[in-house]
């Protein structure tokens, strides 16, 4: 059962992110263990049993990532994560143009929220072709949106602007990729159990926007042809 995480949860990824080296990572490997890792499993399991209660016919695979970074993409950085996400998601070959359910913590902040890990140019264009022909669709779900003000429309613009819709899908028609999500800072709210439930029902409210990305990822797409 998930507890919370702690203020020694901080001070480890603090740690990491200045001392990004294996000497230090294997001096303070417990605190890996018992104040990030193991908090962050439970995490995911009380949060995955309480979605897929709801929502089982997703389909959908928890899966917490690891804190090794890959030897061949390091790009000059350290040789591990100085944050650690799990993702609710499509367990197949493709998941990483699929939407997905996700949580991340780092040192200052976490966040949580549904959209693409790295949603390629042929899903962004369907979607923009979708709000051109049917805005009505999409602008349903923004206002809904910012009626409920726990999530924000979030990724990179292009930038040069790819052309315009309505108003109030300007800040959703030129997204190189696409989410929605909360973004907050370090705090309180995950030194309690309550989070687990927190996490379950903002899942719940953005079912539809999973569903409605889902239908533009590469495996929606084809499911249209």
């Amino acid at each position: 059962m998930f507890t919370g995480y702690s203020d020694k949860t901080q001070e480890f990824l603090w740690g990491i992110r200045l001392n990004n080296n294996r000497e230090w990572f294997t001096a303070h490997k417990e605190d890996y263990l018992r104040h990030l890792q193991q908090p962050t499993m439970e995490l995911g399991r009380e949060v995955y049993e309480k979605f897929m209660d709801k929502f089982p016919k997703l389909g959908l695979s928890l899966h917490v990532c690891r804190i090794y970074r890959d030897a061949r993409r390091l790009h000059g950085q350290g040789p591990y994560k100085d944050h650690l996400w799990l993702t609710i998601r499509p367990d197949n070959d493709i998941w990483s143009r699929q939407p997905v359910f996700w949580f991340e913590i780092a040192p200052e902040e976490w966040s949580y929220g549904v959209g693409f890990w790295n949603a390629d140019a042929q899903t962004m264009a369907a979607m923009r072709r979708d709000m051109d022909g049917d805005p009505r669709r999409l602008e349903k779900l923004v206002r809904r949106l910012k009626r409920d003000g726990r999530f924000a429309v979030q990724g990179r613009d292009y930038a040069r602007k790819k052309g315009e819709a309505t108003p109030l899908l300007a800040e959703w028609y030129n997204k190189k990729d696409i989410s929605v999500g909360a973004y907050l800072p370090f705090g309180e709210a995950l030194y309690t159990p309550a989070l687990a439930d927190a996490l379950a029902d903002g899942y719940a409210f953005l079912e539809p926007y999973y569903q409605y990305f889902k239908g533009f990822s590469r495996t929606g797409l084809e499911d249209l042809r």
